[in-house]
């Protein structure tokens, strides 16, 4: 049988639908791209935004437009939120939560033994406490892998609906974590990206049966159990490089950073979730840190690495943000100088604080701001980028691309950036040292 998949959302989603895939090829399955015919196709949904919503039920309806009589399968986070819905309306064949999603095989085998049967394979994901081991040999669609370690959130921002899609934190054991990076590495995987739910609250669950807030800046925390397993991952053979994902401001202590630094495979690019530079702005989002403790963090990266890319995550027109509040955070990140900011404009979740919060701003104010950010993203990411000419970059190349009729290998820098280079014969999962000579558009390197 053909099966085709589509993902939506956060890196997590990406790292389950490559072992959802992995596990239907095992069973026997022809994975086939998305836009192809298929007998089943599943959707890793995301329910982030109302955008993602919206995209989620867009593609479930162009899978059954694409395919009358396939097997539609909607999975993940909006399905945690929608089911009802999505069952009733009759797009959706099949619904799998978080935490079901290792079950694909025997729940499709039931459902095409016995159509009538259950369709409805969501848990209660507020009770789950075990983590749901999934394991991926190698990316299928790349050079780099992601590597999961952990999911669920405890911390509760006031605008977020992911504690409720994800459940509590739960981690992975360290053994699993190494087992999955060995045979990564023993495939020819030469860089791996860390990646959770909430990666900072790593194995906080192992030491307490109770859910457990990731500590606040000012207390000077420092999560022993991800640095030790970092150092682990570190100390493999095989894998060159080691990418964290987004990790929250108040883990980086002096001593956590200068954890990483001693991992010669880690990589100096750190997402650092801002979403706001005003300290009122701040406390209404629950974000449990001020725009000063962020900036301690940034300065210890930076101390402790040569020219870090810090990137990161800002909110455009949260509930009740003032003109005076907004000028805080272009400010703060104009001061920061990000190497690369993802923008969002503010979205309403049903069942989160912000949803009831006073003073929503205006759609139209939300853009304007928006826009705003997203200028001077330009101008920050291309900077950024210039200040590498003329220096040498390490390029993990992973496949070719056409920049301006010219035919290129392209790949990414340690600090991901997007590097081009005329090489010669095959460059696909090599490492090569090169002196980046031409700055391209959108902050990208020609080397």
């Amino acid at each position: 049988m053909r099966a085709a998949f589509h993902n939506l959302g956060c890196k997590v989603n990406e790292y389950e639908t490559e072992a959802m895939k992995q596990l239907l090829l095992e069973e026997g399955y022809n994975v086939v791209p998305f836009d192809e015919p298929a007998d089943v196709y599943v959707v890793n949904t995301c329910t982030v935004t109302q955008i993602a919503d919206r995209k989620s039920r867009q593609m479930l309806h162009k899978a059954r437009q694409k395919n009358p009589e396939a097997v539609i399968v909607a999975a993940g986070c909006y399905v945690q939120e929608a089911k009802d819905q999505l069952l009733a309306d009759g797009t959706v064949d099949i619904a799998i939560g978080n935490n079901e999603k290792s079950r694909l095989p025997e729940i499709l085998k039931s459902f095409l033994l016995m159509p009538d049967n259950n369709r409805d394979f969501v848990p209660d994901i507020d009770h789950e406490r075990l983590y749901e081991d999934m394991q991926l040999e190698r990316p299928l669609d790349r050079t780099r892998a992601f590597v999961k370690i952990q999911d669920g959130c405890n911390q509760f921002c006031s605008y977020c609906l992911i504690p409720f899609a994800r459940g509590r934190v739960r981690s992975r054991r360290p053994e699993e974590v190494m087992k999955e990076v060995e045979t990564l590495g023993a495939n020819g995987v030469k860089e791996i990206i860390i990646s959770g739910i909430h990666v900072s609250s790593y194995g906080l669950d192992f030491i307490s049966d109770k859910p457990i807030r990731t500590p606040e800046a000012s207390e000077n925390f420092t999560n022993e159990a991800l640095l030790d397993l970092l150092r682990k991952i570190n100390a493999m053979p095989g894998i060159a490089r080691i990418r964290l994902g987004s990790l929250e401001p108040g883990i980086m202590t002096e001593d956590f950073v200068k954890g990483i630094a001693a991992c010669d495979k880690i990589c100096p690019q750190f997402h650092l979730s801002l979403q706001s530079g005003s300290e009122a702005t701040l406390k209404r989002m629950n974000r449990r840190y001020t725009p000063a403790e962020y900036a301690d963090g940034v300065r210890r990266l930076r101390e402790a690495f040569d020219n870090p890319a810090i990137t990161t995550d800002i909110i455009a027109g949260f509930a009740g943000e003032t003109e005076e509040e907004f000028a805080e955070t272009y400010a703060f990140a104009k001061m920061i100088n990000f190497a690369k900011t993802h923008v969002f404009k503010f979205s309403r979740r049903r069942r989160t604080r912000a949803w009831s919060l006073p003073d929503q701003v205006p759609e139209k104010l939300k853009a304007e701001r928006s826009a705003k950010l997203i200028a001077l993203d330009d101008v920050n990411k291309e900077a950024y980028a210039a200040s590498f000419l003329g220096k040498e970059v390490e390029v993990l190349f992973e496949e070719t691309a056409v920049v301006n009729g010219e035919t290129l290998w392209k790949g990414h820098s340690r600090e991901n950036i997007v590097v081009y280079h005329a090489g010669e014969g095959n460059l696909e999962n090599e490492i090569l040292t090169l002196k980046a000579e031409h700055l391209l558009p959108g902050g990208e390197l020609k080397a």
